[in-house]
């Protein structure tokens, strides 16, 4: 008999989330390898779920999205960066960013079109381009700075290049892009006619004074850029899977017509409560979401330093990359697996979110740092342990 998997994803096995947190649960060991907090959202979010799901919210909701969700994206859109974007044609709706990139990659390419993404990537991204048959191109972002350069973003676009994927801020390096790295991407996506996916997730977690600026703000930009988010990473509850994207009546058109074939609609009394959430936990909610990450992220770094490890500050997001070279030999592979086994902490070896250049991440390893002050500390006691 035939192999039953289709080729195109032969080369992405199971992803390294699902594969670092079975042998997190096997060996009971402390999970800072997948990014989901071990506590709840905010309270009266989940009364508003819990409210829609007791007043008949319970049938398909509108596939672009529930009335009161996409209009509370653009609401916010236009709150926090001036984005103008009709609700009902161009903001769509989807079960988690994930689902929302697939939709936007089946959606805008065709079989032999390229499409290029910044490595370190989140892994979904080349299988979201496996899936539409496109061929990835990749740019390397090297430490100690991680950023992007006019030269290599050029180098990987080519004629058959359709869209360009950027995450900011950015998973796993932490970056949040400034404004010279964003002009490059605007430039060159204006001299050769792309189209661009910007994944914001964590745009509400930034850090030391860094700002998340949207790439659709830049002139230019924003009647080619199809942007998306998520109410699990700002709102924890990654478990909901709602995420929502914004751009022009085109780009969300095309995703729309692949997302009417993947799931149709999302669930309905959760896009109620993400509602509930986008119009009523705002400032206050947000200011202290993100003063309360910081001091999560510099309690990790500290104990990362103490452990001998040398890690890359974050400006952005929930997790920390570091680098184990004076502690450990091996690459990162054998490392996250001595620390499972020897030290009883998962981690992330970030060789699975590269393929030009593996080696680039070969001695690094991610930490996510949404958990509690009570995992953190007893993650610290054991890494302290290792340093010892």
């Amino acid at each position: 008999m035939r192999p039953v998997q289709a080729q195109k994803l032969e080369p992405f096995g199971t992803t390294i989330f699902s594969e670092m947190t079975r042998l997190a649960q096997e060996r009971g060991a402390i999970n800072l390898s997948q990014g989901f907090p071990d506590f709840d959202g905010p309270e009266q979010l989940i009364r508003a779920a819990s409210r829609a799901l007791n007043s008949g919210e319970n049938q398909y909701a509108r596939s672009m999205g529930h009335p009161e969700l996409v209009r509370a994206v653009a609401d916010r859109r236009r709150a926090d960066h001036g984005l103008e974007y009709d609700p009902m044609e161009e903001v769509g709706v989807y079960s988690g960013a994930t689902e929302g990139l697939a939709a936007a990659m089946l959606g805008m390419l065709n079989p032999g079109d390229e499409v290029v993404f910044f490595e370190p990537y989140y892994d979904s991204y080349p299988a979201c381009a496996a899936l539409a048959g496109a061929k990835p191109r990749f740019v390397t972002l090297e430490a100690p700075d991680f950023r992007i350069r006019s030269e290599d973003l050029e180098r990987a676009i080519t004629p058959r290049t359709r869209l360009v994927v950027l995450n900011s801020p950015h998973n796993p390096t932490g970056r949040v892009f400034d404004t010279e790295e964003l002009e490059i991407v605007a430039e060159l996506s204006l001299e050769h006619g792309l189209r661009v996916l910007t994944d914001e997730v964590y745009e509400y977690l930034v850090y030391d004074g860094a700002t998340h600026v949207p790439l659709a703000t830049l002139p230019g930009m924003r009647e080619r850029t199809w942007s998306v988010s998520s109410l699990g990473k700002s709102y924890s509850v990654t478990g909901w899977k709602i995420g929502w994207a914004t751009g022009p009546k085109d780009m969300i058109g095309a995703a729309q017509a692949a997302h009417q074939f993947l799931t149709f609609a999302t669930a309905t009394p959760l896009q109620k409560a993400a509602a509930f959430a986008l119009n009523t936990l705002r400032d206050d909610y947000l200011a202290e979401f993100s003063r309360d990450y910081l001091e999560r992220r510099d309690f990790l770094v500290d104990a990362l330093m103490r452990a001998g490890l040398s890690p890359f500050v974050p400006e952005g997001t929930y997790f920390v990359l570091a680098d184990f070279t004076d502690v450990f030999e091996g690459s990162d592979v054998e490392f996250v697996r001595y620390l499972i086994d020897k030290v009883g902490i998962a981690a992330i070896p970030p060789t699975a979110f590269y393929t030009a250049n593996p080696a680039a991440g070969s001695k690094l390893v991610r930490f996510a740092f949404c958990k509690t002050m009570d995992t953190l500390r007893e993650a610290a006691r054991r890494l302290e342990a290792m340093g010892s």
